[in-house]
């Protein structure tokens, strides 16, 4: 059973629906208010009834956040309602069927200024931003700005943050001037929730977290926020400052003004993480892979961050002698490219291209730094592979097999070669 506001939540972007040519939803207020499962909910079946072989956005503070928060309810109701759900845990991809649609969802994550740069380049038809107040400004914008498809739409989420907050003046004020709808929660709003549990939440929280968490009300934390500071407990906090040496302790302060001291706090514990995170190459994840790979002639042309560090390890572990086999080996997969050099015989090397049917795209730029790499007296032969009716035998028994799986061409060949076919001879 659904309220009336999370029923709005679900059909807003139907046919029917007077709000059908908003460009985006807005869900905040209390907690426990249902608004995560609505959204996800909504997001699901607009997009696969809308779209077919489209790319589409899930986020949350960390890729973790998403999965636990988000899928780990949702996948199976929407298996339950026909869905076919096909999570690749290790790539932070879902692949979903519905009918003769299929579309693909690539889970990120926004928790630091860095992330803006995980999700550039890629084209999406829509996303989902839970819990889009605690992401940074830049990563919430990058992700608008990828969403060029035409129909694209946006779905927000979040708890109320103080009245100061970018998301809150931007596009919660400015919802008409963006064309969103707008929905203010309260726990209310959520039929789940028995009376018992409503009443443990009003009387769990007070002060400022009350209007925010139960009340659904974006308030500032001024003066006390929470009613329990006394002067013991005050003498007690100065106790475990006075080290740090962060603030004046003499003078007069309030609870408000402690808070700002432990958010500038958390600030600099946060960016000592991202400095030691960026600092290594198996950890780092954004502008320390950047700063690494400009230390090289030619950039790694990797398009994800994981493969920009694979990249990075593979030129890294080059020797002295640069002619070996395996050095040549790691020098192309250090330029980003997904190839690999055989001997055939003397002075004869072949060059494929393992799990790439066809023609690699870009081929020309690919030959030309595979042969800047290659020392200049080797004859190169180049080997491609494409998918042949022998191979479909192989592994289907009739072409309605084939049509069964719904697969795209390059689906298709993934299934049947895997990596690639085995080569004659």
């Amino acid at each position: 059973m659904f309220s009336p506001k999370q029923r709005k939540v679900l059909t807003w972007w139907r046919s029917s629906s007077p709000e059908r040519e908003r460009q985006a939803i807005i869900c905040d207020g209390a907690v426990r208010s249902g608004k995560t499962l609505c959204t996800g909910l909504s997001f699901f079946c607009w997009a696969m009834s809308a779209f077919h072989r489209k790319n589409f956005a899930l986020c949350g503070k960390t890729i973790v956040s998403v999965r636990r928060n988000l899928l780990e309810e949702l996948l199976p109701l929407l298996e339950n309602m026909g869905f076919r759900c096909e999570h690749k845990v290790s790539r932070n991809i879902l692949k979903v069927r519905l009918g003769g649609h299929s579309n693909t969802f690539y889970l990120f994550g926004g928790k630091d200024e860095g992330s803006a740069a995980l999700i550039q380049g890629i084209t999406l038809a829509g996303a989902l931003l839970d819990e889009v107040a605690l992401m940074p400004r830049s990563f919430v914008e990058q992700t608008v700005a990828r969403c060029s498809v035409t129909g694209s739409k946006l779905w927000f989420s979040c708890n109320p943050e103080s009245p100061a907050h970018w998301f809150y003046r931007e596009w919660i004020l400015k919802a008409e001037e963006k064309k969103a709808l707008r929905l203010r929660f309260t726990m209310a709003d959520n039929p789940g929730l028995s009376q018992e549990v409503l009443e443990r939440y009003r009387t769990m929280f007070e002060g400022t977290f009350y209007r925010r968490f139960v009340l659904g009300e974006w308030v500032a934390a001024e003066g006390r926020v929470y009613d329990f500071f006394d002067d013991s407990y005050t003498e007690y906090l100065k106790d475990l400052l006075r080290p740090l040496g962060v603030c004046d302790l003499n003078a007069p302060f309030n609870a408000g003004e402690l808070e700002g001291a432990g958010e500038a706090l958390d600030g600099v514990e946060g960016a000592l993480e991202e400095l030691l995170r960026e600092s290594s190459l198996a950890t780092a994840e954004s502008w320390g892979l950047e700063r690494m790979a400009r230390l090289f002639v030619r950039r790694p042309a990797a398009g994800t961050p994981r493969a920009l560090g694979a990249a990075l390890a593979a030129l890294l572990r080059i020797g002295g002698d640069s002619f070996t086999l395996e050095a040549i080996n790691d020098t192309i997969a250090g330029c980003g490219i997904e190839a690999s050099v055989e001997e055939l015989g003397v002075g004869i090397v072949e060059v494929s291209f393992p799990g790439v049917a066809g023609v690699p795209e870009n081929f020309e730029q690919i030959k030309r730094i595979v042969e800047d790499i290659l020392p200049p007296h080797l004859d190169i032969q180049y080997f491609f592979w494409f998918l042949t009716w022998e191979g479909l035998e192989r592994k289907f028994s009739c072409w309605q097999d084939i049509e069964d799986q719904k697969l795209s061409w390059k689906e298709l060949e993934a299934m049947v070669y895997g990596s690639g076919p085995k080569k004659p001879g």
